[in-house]
């Protein structure tokens, strides 16, 4: 059984679509980022970044519980624990390795601080605005590119780079990232492939009533982004 720290994010979705695709057991542990549940010494012990998703494998390598935390370690561990969507021919693993490597170092980070400056920050910066806002244009062009001649990101396989990378590109993203999906045609005929696996819905549907949109309150803005971040817990 796989115990998954969750909360309804796009690194969240990566996890619960995860073990939909290779269909193992699993349970919810909600952890509210948005009321600083992130910052329990119990979750600590399991993230110790204070991230979401976390999993715990209460059949892990030995037959003892073992604690995965970072998304895209999550995604590599449970396709080994399963055999499934890790390519065996090593051409294709490596494909898939490197668009998943470019989604943690690059999806993510730009498009998370792309959010932050657009929809969130406490203050107007209209130069980082624009920094983020161009890489991530710039990002999606990349991928864009590599739609243009390949049915997923890492070949004609759908793998964990997909996995990685849908959630961040789901169409309520768009609005915050300020994207009109047109100018990528090739990244929105995939999205909507990936959109369509049933996998993918019932992943992104877990939890899906907690998701908050519009601003947060003062607590809520601190425990994501203001100074509860930098406290020792």
């Amino acid at each position: 059984m796989i115990h998954l720290y969750y909360w309804p994010t796009p690194n969240g979705h990566k996890a619960s679509i995860m073990l939909e695709e290779v269909e193992l057991d699993y349970e919810v542990y909600p952890i509210n980022i948005l009321e600083g549940e992130q910052f329990k010494p119990e979750f600590l012990d399991i993230s110790p970044n204070n991230r979401i998703p976390a999993i715990v494998d209460t059949d892990g390598p030995d037959g003892e519980p073992y604690s995965v935390f970072e998304s895209g370690a999550i995604l590599l561990y449970l396709a080994d624990k399963t055999g499934k969507l890790w390519p065996a021919d090593k051409i294709k693993m490596y494909h898939m390795m490197q668009w998943l490597m470019f989604q943690m170092g690059n999806v993510g980070p730009m498009f998370g601080q792309n959010g932050y400056f657009q929809g969130y920050a406490s203050e107007d910066v209209p130069h980082a605005k624009q920094r983020y806002h161009k890489e991530t244009k710039r990002i999606y062009n990349v991928m864009d590119k590599r739609l243009a001649s390949s049915e997923y990101l890492a070949g004609d396989d759908y793998s964990l780079a997909d996995i990685a990378t849908y959630p961040w590109t789901m169409p309520r993203q768009w609005a915050l990232h300020k994207i009109d999906i047109d100018e990528f045609p090739n990244v929105k005929r995939w999205n909507a492939t990936v959109a369509d696996r049933p996998a993918v819905k019932r992943g992104v549907a877990v939890m899906a009533e907690n998701i908050k949109v519009g601003d947060p309150t003062d607590d809520a803005f601190d425990n994501l982004f203001g100074n509860a971040q930098y406290q020792k817990h």
